[in-house]
């Protein structure tokens, strides 16, 4: 259907910067904090991963919808960005496995989007000024309307985001005569990380983001792993202290992304909001265990304080960092059996450069096991 595509539509950020475009998706009005990705492909997974709940997204790939969707692609149950912001929303569509164009698709999930805009200008801007709320309109084009509910839509920073998007009970996935059995506490965990559980013969057992330790050791798993998830982790002070409880076995703890930061803050190292994050399948990261670089999928607002984690050399250690900034990538608690990343190992989208780390925590497993 192309019968929004001529409707005018505009994005307004929160320092009053604006640009008209045309609508994408549903008529409608969304808010969000505004970030962008890099990723050339991967779209449908990019826009269904729960990391980016509450997020206005900017692709900087030119065309967006060219090979329409496919029900299989998702990473959740829903989309879970707020809005979309593209150059060349199409759509028509080359793939012919898809299920929908990317139009149809959008008004099923009741998103609103603008296209036809420069996201070059867009993520220029962002780049300099740093993460910030913005809206986007098909339906009102009065700018201090506009800019008054705006006003009312809070940030990023200090925002408890994962219990809005985990799981509202406790499920299974994977074989139950599977080898191991992990306990993961979602946060907004995302499809192709039970993927590569399963395919590494684990049964998860996923659990609801304010689960207690004892609700999870009462099903005596093998090990236990933290997932990825939007909002900051300095507001989810009960997975904290349900992380510490883990800490105190000596059972294998993986953190993924938000994972990574609330591990980091339940050994006392802070977190910190970014300047505008990291979210792309591009970016390279160098793993100081062995030397070897590996370019990886990465979407976070949020980073573990370099400087903290150099005072305390002693509780902890740094695995990996980023190249293209230095920030901490990978870390592992001294004296515990708990380590995490930053960044996707899972990808979906991107590359598989950093699949070993699923293999490193099943080794992780056989050893505590044995």
């Amino acid at each position: 259907m192309q019968k929004n595509q001529s409707v005018p539509a505009i994005l307004l950020l929160e320092d009053g910067t604006y640009f008209l475009g045309t609508s994408a998706g549903k008529i409608g009005t969304t808010t969000g904090e505004i970030c962008f990705n890099t990723g050339m492909t991967g779209y449908q997974e990019i826009f269904t991963d729960p990391s980016y709940f509450g997020q206005l997204l900017v692709t900087t790939n030119a065309h967006i919808g060219n090979y329409g969707t496919k029900n299989a692609d998702t990473e959740s149950d829903t989309i879970q960005i707020s809005g979309l912001i593209c150059k060349n929303f199409n759509v028509n569509f080359s793939r012919p496995l898809a299920d929908d164009s990317i139009q149809d698709y959008f008004e099923k999930e009741n998103l609103v989007g603008i296209s036809n805009v420069d996201t070059r200008a867009i993520v220029r801007h962002i780049r300099d000024k740093g993460a910030m709320n913005a809206i986007i309109s098909s339906e009102e084009l009065d700018i201090v309307k506009l800019k008054n509910k705006l006003e009312k839509v809070p940030h990023m920073e200090g925002l408890e985001l994962a219990s809005k998007v985990s799981t509202e009970e406790p499920y299974f996935f994977g074989d139950e005569n599977a080898k191991y059995k992990v306990a993961a506490l979602d946060f907004g965990i995302k499809k192709n990380i039970l993927r590569c559980m399963s395919e590494r013969d684990c049964y998860v057992q996923v659990f609801p983001a304010k689960t207690t330790y004892a609700e999870m050791a009462a099903w005596n798993p093998d090990a236990f792993f933290l997932s990825n998830g939007p909002g900051d982790p300095a507001a989810m002070r009960y997975a904290v202290r349900t992380i510490r409880e883990i800490l105190k076995t000596e059972k294998p703890i993986f953190g993924i992304c938000l994972g990574h930061q609330l591990l980091a803050l339940a050994v006392g190292i802070p977190t910190y909001k970014m300047h505008n994050g990291h979210r792309g399948i591009n970016h390279p990261i160098k793993n100081l265990e062995t030397g070897k670089c590996e370019i990886t999928s990465q979407n976070h607002g949020f980073g573990v304080s370099p400087e903290a984690i150099r005072e305390n050399a002693d509780k902890i250690e740094i695995t990996h960092i980023n190249l293209n900034d230095d920030t901490i990538e990978g870390i592992a608690v001294k004296g515990k059996n708990a380590f995490s990343v930053q960044y996707h190992p899972e990808a979906s989208p991107g590359p598989h450069d950093a699949r070993y780390l699923f293999e490193k925590f099943i080794d992780k497993i056989k050893i505590s096991r044995s």
